[in-house]
């Protein structure tokens, strides 16, 4: 079966989130006046929502990446109906063959009959043809109809994959869009800092590129179960750990949830709520997407924290597979960095009234590097695929897919850059 070219019209998870950054001709027009203090403080919380739709679709990417390696798995629904539907096929045509071996028996054992038979052993005879012929015309029909389930399987086992292939590649172009509008922010604002002299002053304020992984900042999720019945609500943690010999002025753990149906690969995310809570914010707060949770205000060497979480999958949520992601940055008055990667924690998700017995914790399943244009371990690239269009070159096997996908004719750009936030000031110049 050839895979097809033209591309399914799918949404991706995410795919309507857009950057509220200022673009580069919004960066000009802050240029062409000497910012207010008030103007600054404008453009910082622009290059702060940049920066969490840019968290957003990162999450995203990863999610799309997720659901690619599903469609492609030999445990996906259709790759199953897919399987099923080809034996049927082979089936039936097995036993087409054997019915008109069966006739051809018949008619030679009938034209054998000799000169003297007798009525009955003639009536018997033709009845034995009569009765091969039928059975044959029934392993042909059955034959057909088993032929045209298969190529129908096969047609939505390739679609799926084509459609999870665009969905993916939909969503590297949505981190890519993201990534440019929060530069442009991150640009704006410096360039109005620079405006109002305090370029000078960059031990107060640093961007981006001043901050620095930090693998002995630790997030690590515990207590969240690896099958999720919907309908219920499961509790977990994050602990925070500084495992440095400096204490941090302020922590932001950062912690969201993302899942799709098994069936369609669809996002199902309007179906849960994450919530968090602490011990200085006991209240119950609703996770929006990929974001920062309690702040940590300080974070003392090797000490830790905990932040209590809950997650409600609605009753109507269908079978699908979940990932939780974690991850955390710090900043201090000179020095500023994050965790060098989003840490993954995969769970299925099992329809309402399912009896699960014994679950076991989600365990981490891997991590993406937070730099940019990071490509996951052992990919080598021997298939062209577009990255933005999710195309793929006709391959003569849908058989191959799998191996396109896993041989990394996609690249997985998970950037979740460094330091995601501008550096927040402690306190007004003026003040």
């Amino acid at each position: 079966m050839t895979t097809p070219v033209v591309m399914l019209s799918v949404t991706p998870a995410y795919a309507d989130t857009k950057p509220t950054a200022s673009q580069p001709q919004d960066s000009k027009a802050a240029q062409a006046a000497k910012p207010s203090n008030a103007s600054i403080k404008e453009l910082e919380k622009a290059a702060a929502e940049a920066r969490k739709a840019y968290d957003a679709a990162v999450v995203a990417e990863k999610a799309a990446y997720a659901a690619l390696e599903a469609a492609l798995s030999d445990t996906a629904p259709h790759t199953v109906a897919a399987k099923a539907a080809a034996k049927e096929a082979a089936d039936a045509a097995a036993a087409q063959t054997a019915a008109d071996e069966a006739l051809a028996a018949a008619k030679a054992k009938q034209q054998a009959l000799p000169a003297d038979a007798t009525d009955e052993e003639k009536a018997a005879a033709q009845k034995a043809v009569d009765d091969a012929e039928a059975a044959a015309k029934a392993a042909a029909e059955a034959k057909t109809a088993a032929d045209t389930k298969a190529a129908d399987a096969g047609k939505a086992e390739s679609d799926a994959h084509v459609a999870a292939f665009r969905a993916y590649g939909q969503a590297q172009k949505a981190t890519a869009d993201a990534l440019k509008a929060k530069e442009a922010a991150d640009k704006a604002l410096a360039d109005a800092k620079a405006e109002e002299g305090d370029e000078g002053d960059e031990g107060d304020d640093e961007d981006l590129g001043d901050c620095v992984p930090e693998p002995k900042l630790t997030t690590v999720v515990t207590g969240l179960p690896s099958k999720v019945v919907a309908g219920t609500t499961v509790n977990f943690t994050l602990r925070v750990t500084n495992g440095t010999d400096k204490t941090m002025d302020e922590v932001d753990p950062l912690l969201g949830v993302h899942a799709t149906d098994k069936a369609d690969f669809e996002s199902i995310d309007d179906l849960l709520r994450l919530q968090w809570s602490s011990a200085t914010s006991p209240a119950w707060k609703t996770v929006d997407g990929f974001d920062v949770l309690d702040t940590i205000s300080p974070l003392k060497a090797g000490a830790h924290a905990d932040i209590k979480l809950r997650l409600t999958v609605d009753a109507k949520a269908p079978a699908g597979d979940g990932i939780a992601l974690a991850a955390g940055d710090y900043y201090n008055d000179d020095t500023c960095g994050f965790t060098p990667e989003l840490e993954e924690y995969p769970f299925t998700i099992a329809p309402a009234g399912t009896k699960p017995g014994k679950v076991d914790d989600a365990k981490p399943g891997g991590t993406t590097p937070r730099t940019p244009a990071t490509t996951p371990q052992g990919v080598t690239s021997t298939q062209p695929v577009n990255a933005t269009t999710g195309s793929l070159a006709a391959t003569g096997s849908s058989s191959a897919v799998p191996q396109i996908a896993l041989a990394g004719g996609v690249a997985v750009a998970l950037g979740a850059g460094a330091m995601i936030i501008v550096r927040r000031r402690k306190a007004d110049a003026n003040g």
